[in-house]
């Protein structure tokens, strides 16, 4: 089987790369000649675990090629997925600008049957959309069937989620089109996935409610985290607690300086924007954008409440991306606190293993360091923002050594406070007293 892959950004890379890895035939397409040209030559825009393997071996192996022209991927293909972006409007709702421009470029190039899906995003509707634009688009009365197969990839393992996924959801109002994809994710059924075939507009919301879901959970044990440091308890005692309860789960209780990245901020926002649309008020979710927010000016605070004033002084950043395994800087905590520390005439030296690059292009002025030591060389204050694993290893004792002041703020809590207050720091983390 052939399928197509309309955009090479995060989502339609790794769909491409690890169908052809399932052995599917895919053509992946994608406006930019530039982006096109490094893939072709085995280069990967962005960091993510085994992926540049996947890509290399299957395009030697012949079953992953990449095209700058829509007509390649159209009239090979017998399923076309839409992975373009949907940034968010200043409103918050999802601007399918990319979408409608894609669902057009594939009427006019239809010419036999085809199950267009889309694996962006997509408000709930969009399906519906997609089909009057190409209802009204073709140039030809061929048939069509459109698929919403939403995708729930974490960057940073996104390879290991595509190829051993929690679930695979399929919404479509065809019996055909649901048979088309099944065969497509084959692989999977040998690994006993479940599969949760439902309509369009459930498949939409899917993606939505669970994204939500998760930033709930985050915001939650950090308004708890904030109350046990206020009443001396341990929130991951507290965290540990709970989530032996089956019905609700330890993952995503974690408490540290919010929630940030591609999803979680433009997903909330967006089902916010889209319930407004509707008239139902979710007040659960408004509650958790505003406790995220929250979160990240209280770990500014937390900063200068313990120093005082941040004038001249000089802060470490350990960790630029707004979690590990990635270079993705959007939304990440990292920036906000970053911004607020100079705003206050703090000075910076940051180290991320991946994400130094990207963040140059927001913060210009600030020192991006070789290495953690090198960072902390000379600083006042220690901050770890991101939970790289080696930045939970580091040697206190140099660091002791190399800072001007003793300040260490563990955003993530990744060190046991006692030791570290025995090594003669002024220690500092999140939800523990």
């Amino acid at each position: 089987m052939h399928i197509g892959i309309i955009g090479t950004g995060y989502v339609g890379l790794v769909t491409g790369a690890c169908f052809a890895e399932f052995g599917v035939y895919v053509t992946c397409v994608d406006k930019d000649k530039k982006k096109i040209k490094a893939l072709k030559d085995g280069y990967i825009p962005f960091f993510e675990p085994r992926l540049e393997e996947f890509v290399q071996r299957n395009i030697k192996e012949g079953r992953l090629t990449f095209s700058t022209d829509i007509i390649d991927a159209v009239r090979s293909s017998l399923v076309i997925f839409i992975a373009v972006g949907t940034p968010p409007r200043g409103d918050g709702s999802a601007d399918l600008k990319y979408v409608e421009e894609v669902a057009k470029e594939i009427a006019s190039n239809l010419d036999g049957y085809r199950v267009i899906v889309t694996k962006s995003t997509v408000p709930v509707g969009t399906g519906d959309r997609i089909r009057k634009i190409i209802s009204k688009h073709r140039k030809e009365q061929v048939d069509f069937d459109i698929v919403s197969n939403p995708e729930f990839l974490r960057e940073g393992s996104a390879v290991e989620d595509f190829m051993r996924p929690n679930r695979v959801v399929i919404g479509a109002n065809s019996t055909q089109a649901v048979s088309i994809m099944k065969d497509i994710y084959k692989p999977l059924y040998l690994i006993e996935t479940p599969f949760v075939i439902t309509n369009i507009e459930s498949a939409e919301l899917i993606k939505y409610a669970s994204n939500s879901f998760l930033a709930t959970k985050i915001s939650f044990i950090n308004e708890i985290a904030n109350l046990c440091e206020k009443v001396g308890a341990d929130v991951h005692m507290v965290a540990k607690g709970m989530g032996l309860d089956q019905r609700i789960n330890p993952k995503f209780l974690h408490p540290g300086p919010g929630y940030g990245g591609s999803c979680l901020p433009k997903d909330t926002n967006a089902l916010l924007k889209m319930a407004e649309e509707h008239g139902v008020e979710l007040g659960i979710v408004d509650a958790t954008i505003r406790a995220n927010e929250r979160q990240w000016e209280s770990m500014t605070r937390k900063i200068t409440e313990a120093m005082g004033s941040l004038k001249d002084k000089t802060i470490a950043i350990l960790g630029l991306s707004f979690k590990p395994n990635t270079d993705d800087i959007r939304e990440a905590p990292s920036l906000n606190i970053i911004k607020k520390l100079l705003e206050q005439k703090a000075k910076i030296r940051a180290y991320d293993p991946v994400s130094m690059k990207s963040t140059q292009s927001i913060f210009p002025g600030i020192k991006y360091c070789k290495d953690s030591y090198d960072a902390v060389k000379g600083a006042n204050a220690l901050v770890i923002v991101t939970e790289w694993n080696q930045f939970r290893n580091l040697e206190l004792d140099k660091l002791k050594r190399l800072l001007k002041e003793p300040y260490f703020f563990d955003l993530r809590n990744i060190y046991e406070p006692q030791k570290l207050k025995d090594k003669g720091f002024n220690y500092y983390c999140v939800g523990r007293s």
